[in-house]
């Protein structure tokens, strides 16, 4: 159980007491319809030690100590559900989101930004890819909302029939695989049991046990998660209140035998019919609910660099090299960009110069030029073009120069001829989208 992908909220518990429950089976199921809002609470806190990957230069068997808490709370609400129930796509907003990690001597604080806490989560395989109608996400804002447990997956710990109370049954693979984040499930179980039929602030409810473990596959390798809690389950308003899990995240070896482990708490409430002010008629008439070029942009922003921009979710940040940054593209295009101070940007006829020489050095042929042309008056942004040979392989290479009052940049895109039509008017927005922030 990695601090990276549990969260929990606090909540207070009260006190319940056990009623006699009836012969006649009860049916534990909750259905997510399109329109079904609710609010989700959640907390985490953890420790554990975790193994370092043995590297040249640095001894076998390193062990770093880990800890975490986080915290998040969101309103949400069902856009679209499959045929077979399945909830594939919801609109999200967030209250609040807390993420502490200590790793070793390292602190690291996460959180999503006030003006993208409403956000689109589409799901599909298991999988949740969200996007906010109100501006870009950054990968770590990602990151949160696709480890987070996704609330109508827990409907895979609830029986598919009725149950009374001493029965038991095999939570689903999707509920399995939501809990754990597991790419792939080798082995093992989680096993549910009615407990009993009790009342809680004078509402029936029933209590399941969840316990059990499982082997799989995920980021850390072969590891292997076990879990002992329980959930409660509201026979009126027929939902999942209340989960709370103790659990362990066992690093494996090769053997499959334990090289390290990280414990911790998971707890996660739900109150339904929630009312927020966002999922008003008025308010998702005035919002974009679908995906498009625009709303599933991402954005760097990397203070140490000194540069911010947004780049399409086809591209990858690969790497950055003192101050410049390599954006891989798809099926080996790339772009390189360089932030530079103001005195050192180059002009067009600098920056083709410099172009040419370096085709030149590099053996390469050029066949023709597109000459520069402004983009943009304030901030400027200019452009031209070559068309060349490279290392036995045709290329348009794009070249980008941009001023701002302080500083500038320069980007040089690489692509293939087949490529340029679809790739091109992404890299234009990325070279309009840069700012140097110092």
């Amino acid at each position: 159980m990695t601090t990276s992908r549990w969260f929990l909220v606090g909540i207070v518990l009260v006190p319940v007491t056990a009623v006699q429950a009836g012969d006649e089976p009860i049916a534990l199921q909750e259905k997510f319809t399109a329109g079904y809002q609710y609010r989700v609470n959640c907390r985490f806190s953890g420790t554990g030690k975790l193994p370092v990957p043995p590297e040249k230069g640095r001894p076998a068997g390193q062990i770093l100590e880990l800890s975490g808490k986080s915290m998040l709370e969101y309103d949400e609400r069902i856009l679209d559900v499959d045929a077979s129930g399945d909830v594939r796509k919801t609109l999200r907003v967030f209250r609040q989101v807390e993420f502490q990690k200590t790793l070793g001597k390292d602190d690291f604080r996460m959180s999503i930004r006030p003006a993208v806490r409403r956000m689109v989560l589409l799901r599909e395989r298991n999988m949740q890819a969200p996007f906010s109608p109100d501006g870009p996400l950054s990968l770590a804002e990602i990151e949160i909302v696709r480890t987070d447990v996704f609330a109508p997956a827990l409907a895979g710990l609830l029986p598919a029939n009725p149950v009374k109370p001493g029965d038991t049954w095999k939570a689903s693979e999707t509920a399995v695989t939501t809990l754990t984040h597991f790419e792939k499930i080798d082995a093992g179980a989680i096993e549910c049991r009615f407990d009993e039929v009790t009342t809680q602030l004078g509402r029936r409810v029933a209590r399941i046990s969840v316990t059990g473990g499982v082997r799989g596959v995920n980021e850390d390798g072969t590891v292997r998660d076990e879990f002992d809690g329980y959930y409660f389950f509201d026979l009126q308003s027929h939902h999942l209140t209340y989960l709370t899990l103790k659990g362990a995240h066992l690093f494996l070896d090769k053997d499959f035998q334990e090289s390290g482990r990280q414990s911790g708490t998971f707890t996660l409430s739900r109150q339904i019919d929630v009312q927020p002010p966002e999922f008003a008629p008025d308010a998702l008439r005035a919002t974009n609910l679908e995906a498009n070029d625009d709303n599933t942009l991402l954005l760097y922003d990397n203070p140490d660099v000194g540069v911010r921009f947004e780049y399409p979710r086809a591209w990858k940040v690969a790497g950055v090299e003192g101050r410049q940054v390599t954006i891989d593209g798809p099926n080996g295009n790339g772009l390189l960009l360089t932030p530079l101070l103001l005195k050192d940007v180059p002009t067009p006829a600098q920056y083709l110069a410099e172009a040419r020489t370096f085709i030149e050095q590099q053996r390469g042929k050029l066949y023709g030029m597109q000459p520069a042309r402004d983009l943009r008056a304030e901030p400027y942004l200019a452009r031209f073009a070559l068309e060349a040979e490279m290392g036995g392989q045709r290329l348009l290479l794009d070249y980008y120069i941009l001023k701002q009052r302080d500083a500038g940049a320069t980007l040089m895109a690489r692509m293939l001829p087949d490529a340029v039509k679809d790739l091109r008017p992404g890299i234009e927005r990325i070279a309009k989208s840069v700012v140097v922030t110092k």
